[in-house]
């Protein structure tokens, strides 16, 4: 199995689903991670368990609208193993609802914390990983931006904001400091739906992730294999769907 012995990775949204399959993966091939939400009992136990499992993981509140939070979840990681190989921006919301229905909160709530999160995530990691000289920038972004279906006109929007981010980025990042890679899930068995507004869009959704979801495991399976490549690879962007998704 591949090792990411030495790696320090710090993860948003790590409180469950994505996030947390991702911690405990990395956690699991020798990386020391940081894990991050706004449910500090979540990620303290998980962070406990991964200890008692023989792993590294620290733990650090953090709302990612808030830009201060970021800073500190890098400084938490390099106060706890001495630098940052790698940000997670794994967290993110779902309120989708079609336009028709006007929730402008819920429109608000998905720019600030899947664009303007992923944002700040950037301002804080950089600085950090231009001083160390190297870094690696994992984003999970989604399907939905690829095909866009009813009632996801701003989540995929807010989505495709992030990818474009990321190509933006990549190029300004040909120097071999920074890698950046994208990773779109499709239908994954996660609490996601909880967020959704609209009672219809939410059960549906609830539906589909029962009958055809893969495990977050799958996602953080993929996010593995982009950080251990060798520096000189880049792992652009992924898909990441059950195969009977359409």
């Amino acid at each position: 199995m591949p090792s990411l012995d030495g790696k320090i990775v710090a993860i948003t949204g790590a409180s469950g689903g994505i996030g947390e399959a991702t911690a405990r993966l990395l956690a699991q091939r020798g990386a020391a991670v940081v894990l991050s939400a706004r449910r500090s009992d979540r990620i303290d136990a998980i962070a406990q368990d991964i200890r008692e499992q023989g792993g590294r993981a620290a733990t650090c509140v953090v709302d990612v609208t808030k830009a201060e939070d970021l800073r500190r979840l890098v400084s938490t990681a390099v106060d706890q193993y001495g630098r940052i190989d790698v940000l997670v921006n794994n967290a993110g919301i779902a309120p989708i609802s079609p336009l028709a229905d006007l929730d402008t909160e819920g429109w608000s709530a998905m720019i600030d914390v899947n664009l303007r999160g992923t944002l700040n995530g950037i301002a804080a990691a950089l600085p950090a990983f231009r001083e160390q000289g190297s870094g690696h920038l994992v984003s999970i972004v989604s399907v939905a931006g690829l095909s866009v279906s009813p009632s996801m006109a701003v989540y995929a929007a807010t989505k495709n904001a992030v990818r474009t981010v990321h190509e933006g980025l990549r190029k300004e990042s040909t120097d071999g400091v920074m890698r950046t890679t994208a990773i779109s899930p499709g239908y994954i068995r996660t609490d996601l739906a909880d967020s959704m507004a609209d009672p219809h869009v939410r059960e549906q959704t609830r539906k589909n992730m029962d009958a055809m979801g893969i495990p977050p495991a799958a996602v953080a399976r993929a996010v593995a294999f982009a950080i251990e490549q060798p520096a000189d690879v880049e792992i652009g962007e992924i898909n990441v769907r059950p195969t009977v998704q359409a």
